[in-house]
């Protein structure tokens, strides 16, 4: 009987998806709100049925995007797969919100990655390098139009720091690729949890915002990569890259916990919550000079528990 459901699911939700992989490919209104839910069907599936009888959904999958939207649909189809298969296998282990959310990411980390190496593959295309020329056009035009605009020639101390900026934006596409994937991974088992909620009768839920809380680990990770830079002299070696990125991501981190203690200090002094929604948004809008600041306080917060001393 259990066998005969996972193959009635499998049909089912392989159906759903190749619907939802279709619309992606040939409905460009839909498509860009179908490709990044299309891991859903794999989530409500491999939730029900674990992670092997996904794999056999997702080789099926894989076969017949091949067959109604060509083989462009493939690294779309695997990319969706592994994300959701390894939220959905995680819901089916009732593993907590945050070990799945990381579970997704990775999953979809692996997705991209099988993407990019895809269609250089397939296609002969590097994405990366596609992506540094952009850049390069973008910092010729940005001058181009100072000239345009009668601001006179860019000086060599100013050309200087954008590209800079160009370069570590280059450098930092890995960061990218994760924070792409935590995004993607955040919507999708939000949205599996709905559904799971719904069919399943469960109470799946991420806990409230405020009550999120990294691990110390991170923090230490973000320190020793600030203080391993210091030591690198080449600006455009290996390491000193890595130790970007790492700082980059880790940093992203710490932001995100200083907003979650905004949240945490607005409810446990019973002020409005729109006191901490006003200051995401500030955040988010005045970045290069707010975000360094709630960073900081992220770092205070997990560095001395701020948290459990304003309980006691």
């Amino acid at each position: 009987m259990n066998k005969s459901k996972q193959l009635t699911d499998g049909a089912l939700f392989t159906l759903v998806f190749i619907g939802m992989l279709l619309a992606s490919v040939y409905l460009p209104v839909l498509s860009f709100f179908t490709v990044l839910v299309l891991a859903v069907p794999f989530i409500i599936y491999s939730a029900k049925h674990d992670w092997k009888p996904a794999l056999v959904m997702l080789a099926v999958s894989i076969l017949l995007s091949v067959l109604v939207a060509t083989i462009i649909s493939v690294p779309l189809t695997i990319f969706a797969g592994l994300g959701g298969i390894m939220i959905g296998s995680a819901i089916h282990k009732e593993l907590t919100p945050y070990e799945t959310w990381a579970r997704g990411t990775l999953g979809y980390v692996a997705g991209i990655l099988f993407a990019l190496v895809f269609a250089f593959l397939a296609f002969n295309v590097n994405i990366l390098n596609e992506f540094n020329q952009q850049m390069d056009q973008i910092l010729e035009m940005s001058k181009q139009m100072t000239i345009d605009l009668g601001m006179g020639e860019v000086s060599e101390e100013d050309l200087a720091i954008v590209e800079q900026q160009v370069n570590l934006y280059k450098q930092l596409y890995p960061v990218f690729i994760v924070f792409t994937a935590l995004l993607l991974a955040l919507l999708n088992q939000w949205i599996g949890y709905k559904i799971v909620n719904r069919m399943e009768k469960k109470q799946l839920r991420f806990p409230k915002f405020r009550n999120l809380k990294f691990p110390k680990s991170i923090l230490w990770i973000y320190l020793f990569a600030i203080i391993f830079s210091l030591f690198q002299n080449d600006p455009n070696g290996t390491v000193l890259i890595a130790l970007q990125n790492v700082m980059m991501l880790t940093g992203l981190l710490m932001a995100i916990q200083g907003l979650s203690f905004v949240f945490f200090v607005t409810h446990h002094k019973n002020k409005s919550i729109a006191i901490p929604i006003i200051v995401v948004v500030l955040t988010v809008i005045f970045a290069p000079l707010l975000l360094p600041l709630i960073r900081i306080l992220g770092i205070i917060d997990l560095g001395f528990g701020l948290r459990e001393r304003m309980v006691q």
